[in-house]
C-alpha cells in the first residue's frame, strides 16, 4: 500500500496481523508444503509500467522470475489488465473521474456487463491495490489503476442467482519478487492489501458485503526473510511468525508461490478447505486519508450493511489473494 500522489512514507504497513484460528500449526514439513515453489531475489522486469499516472505515483511494473524448481512466475501476478473491461470510476485521479460522493455518480451511465442472466446488480469496490471481478466464472471487470493513486470503482452486471462472486486481488510492489516498496525510510518495506465491497440489486437492496463469511487463499507470499517462518497444514498457509519489518537491503529474501487452479472462480470449484477471510478495520488498512474511500463511506460503511475489509490471514506478506463467496 502506498499513498495517493507522492509515495507514502508514513504508510500503514506497521500493523498487527490477524492470524488464522485453526489452532497451533506444526513447523514446516515437506508434506505440508507440497506444490509450493520458492524463489530468491529480484525478478526481471518485463513491462516498465502498465499505466502512467504521472509524477508521485507508484510504477505498476510487471516481471518474471524463475523459482528454484525451474517454474516461472509473473510478478506481482498474472493479470488480465491490458485486455479486459475496466471498472467504472467512483474516484480516480489517474485520468479518470473523481466524484465527491455516491450522490454524484450516475449508475445508468455505467456499461452493463453480462455474466449470463437477467437480474441486474452493482458492486461498489475499493481495493488495495488491484482487483479482477468474476461472476459465475466470467471475468466482467478489472481495476482501472493497478497500483496508485488509490481509486474506487463500480461494476454493473446482470446474472442469475445463485451468484458465485470471486476476486483476484493483488498487492502491487516496486521490488518485483520481493513484495516490497520504498517506504517508512526503508528501501524494502513490505506493503499491505485490503478489499472492501458492497453488492446491491438494481433497486438498491444489499445483496452481499465483504466480511468473514468469504473464503480467502494466498498464492504469492513475500518477502520471506527466513523461509522457516512459513507454516502450513493442508491449505492453511500461515505467516504470522514471519517478519514484516522493512530493511535497507532485502535483495536476498525469498518468495513462495502456489499455482492458481484453472477453475478457481467457477461455481463448481470446491473451496471448502480454503480458510475463511480475515477481517481488518478501516484504521488497520489505513484509509482515513484516502478520498477514494472516505467520499463513499455511505456505501462502504452503511450502518445497515457495513462492509469489512477482507484479505487472507496476513495483510502484509500475502500479495496474491483469491477470495470467493456464493450469494443466494
Amino acid at each position: 500500500m502506498a499513498a495517493c500522489g507522492a509515495p507514502d512514507t508514513s504508510g500503514s504497513t506497521d500493523k498487527s496481523v490477524t492470524s488464522i484460528k485453526d489452532g497451533d500449526l506444526s513447523p514446516v514439513k515437506d508434506e505440508d508444503l507440497s506444490g509450493v515453489s520458492f524463489s530468491r531475489g529480484l525478478a526481471t522486469t518485463t513491462t516498465q509500467s502498465l499505466i502512467d499516472c504521472g509524477r508521485g505515483s507508484r510504477v505498476s511494473a510487471v516481471g518474471k522470475i524463475t523459482a528454484e524448481d525451474g517454474s516461472e512466475w509473473t510478478l506481482p501476478a498474472d493479470t488480465n489488465f491490458t485486455d479486459s473491461p475496466k471498472a467504472a470510476d467512483l474516484y480516480n485521479d489517474c485520468g479518470g473521474e473523481s466524484r465527491g460522493g455516491v450522490d454524484n455518480f450516475n449508475l445508468s451511465e455505467v456499461v452493463l456487463q453480462d455474466a449470463g442472466g437477467d437480474e441486474e446488480f452493482v458492486a461498489y469496490i475499493f481495493a488495495d491495490n488491484y482487483f479482477e471481478l468474476y461472476v459465475n466464472g466470467k471475468l466482467i471487470a478489472v481495476d482501472a489503476v493497478p497500483f496508485t493513486p488509490f481509486n474506487s470503482s463500480a461494476v454493473r452486471f446482470k446474472a442469475n442467482r445463485p451468484l458465485t462472486v470471486a476476486f483476484k486481488l493483488v498487492d502491487w510492489e516496486e521490488n518485483l519478487g520481493l513484495g516490497s516498496e520504498a517506504g517508512r525510510g526503508k528501501a524494502y518495506q513490505p506493503g499491505d492489501g485490503g478489499l472492501v465491497a458492497h453488492f446491491q440489486s438494481a433497486d438498491g437492496e444489499t445483496v452481499a458485503i465483504t466480511d468473514e463469511t468469504w473464503k480467502a487463499q494466498a498464492f504469492y507470499i513475500s518477502p520471506l526473510q527466513d523461509r522457516s517462518c512459513l507454516q502450513a497444514k493442508g491449505n492453511v498457509r500461515d505467516t504470522s511468525a514471519c517478519s514484516t519489518e522493512g530493511v535497507a537491503d532485502g535483495t536476498d529474501f525469498s518468495a513462495a508461490f502456489w499455482p492458481v487452479p484453472d477453475n478457481w472462480a467457477t461455481p463448481d470449484f470446491n473451496d471448502a478447505d480454503w480458510p475463511s477471510a480475515s477481517v481488518f478495520s478501516d484504521e488497520t488498512v489505513g484509509v482515513d486519508n484516502k478520498r477514494a474511500f472516505t467520499d463513499f463511506t455511505s456505501i462502504f460503511n452503511d450502518p445497515d450493511a457495513d462492509a469489512q475489509f477482507i484479505w487472507s490471514s496476513n495483510l502484509i506478506l500475502d500479495n496474491l489473494v483469491l477470495v470467493r463467496k456464493q450469494i443466494d
